[in-house]
């Protein structure tokens, strides 16, 4: 369990557009929570070269030669004329990234940032996303690129790279998860007022015609379910609580998570799983039951598979801590 340095790749000037891409990591990564974690993680504004004029200016405390000495380095953009006028990515950023990456720096992109790795040839033979609006010309630009524009971030190892906007949010809430465990982001999130946990592999095509009205009314049914998840639950009881018919209430959940029903009771029960391995002393077989997922193999099959590890692996990674 470990926080570690976190380098944030910042311009010395920068536009109105980039506030949002550098406020997500800054809020996650910058913030001490001492609570949850202690010693939280160290964050860096490594900063590039001032290049054009800019409306703000953001006085930064460490230089991109820096970013090779952080455990993970994130890149929440590139200048806009490197997406809009094809202008090439700054080389000392390029560079930068490579020493980094040579370092055994955990490399991360939020939305147009990837265009900064694929230049450093970092993403050459991984599949990796951006926001779908550039996902087109980020695969034109580096055909060795499996660029996959139907995700919201992709975790490659060493190498993580998210979609625009809010799963930029969802993929530092990630790394905290596999950084300091299940409790931690989830407390975290909730701090936040976002959702705890959205898997990567959940769409970034949310259908938008749906009204808003529709996806408010989830929620009690959603909170619901998760205060039954070692219960039996079906499509059908699920639109019975939320009083429409099984078909409509697919199509609702699909429509506001990008995932179907049963996929979005696994991942819960996953998490529940995660939060009692690391809060409890618990068998695996108990683990299993309270979490709904049935018997202590089953439970082992989808957390290898959603989490990448076993559940007794996952319960070394997080000992029990004091709450």
């Amino acid at each position: 369990m470990s926080a570690g340095s976190v380098a944030l790749v910042v311009p010395t000037d920068f536009g109105i557009p980039d506030l949002y891409e550098l406020g997500i990591p800054a809020a996650v990564f910058g913030t001490p929570q001492p609570d949850l974690a202690n010693p939280w993680y160290e964050m860096w504004l490594c900063g590039t070269e001032s290049r054009t004029p800019a409306p703000f200016t953001l006085r930064t405390t460490h230089g991109l030669e820096d970013i090779a000495r952080a455990d993970t380095v994130i890149v929440p953009w590139v200048p806009e004329e490197v997406i809009e006028d094809n202008a090439p990515v700054p080389p000392d950023l390029v560079t930068a990234l490579r020493n980094a990456h040579d370092a055994g720096a955990r490399i991360v992109s939020l939305c147009v940032g990837a265009f900064a790795l694929a230049e450093a040839g970092l993403l050459d033979g991984r599949r990796a996303t951006a926001h779908w609006m550039h996902t087109a010309l980020l695969a034109e630009r580096y055909p060795k690129v499996q660029v996959d524009d139907s995700v919201l971030y992709v975790d490659d190892g060493n190498i993580l790279t998210s979609a625009g906007m809010t799963a930029g949010l969802d993929l530092c809430l990630h790394l905290v998860r596999h950084d300091l465990g299940a409790h931690v982001a989830n407390q975290l999130a909730r701090r936040m007022v976002v959702p705890a946990h959205r898997p990567g592999g959940q769409s970034q095509f949310i259908d938008l015609s749906i009204p808003a009205t529709d996806d408010q009314g989830l929620t009690p049914v959603l909170d619901w379910a998760r205060e039954r998840l070692d219960e039996p639950l079906t499509i059908n009881s699920l639109a019975r609580q939320a009083a429409v018919s099984p078909r409509t209430f697919y199509r609702r959940l699909h429509a506001a998570t990008g995932t179907t029903p049963l996929q979005w009771l696994l991942n819960e029960r996953i998490a529940r799983a995660q939060e009692l391995l690391e809060s409890t002393d618990l068998s695996v077989e108990k683990i299993a039951a309270l979490s709904g997922i049935g018997t202590a193999n089953n439970l082992r099959h989808h957390f290898l598979k959603q989490v990448g590890v076993s559940p007794t692996d996952y319960r070394r990674a997080f000992p029990r801590q004091p709450r």
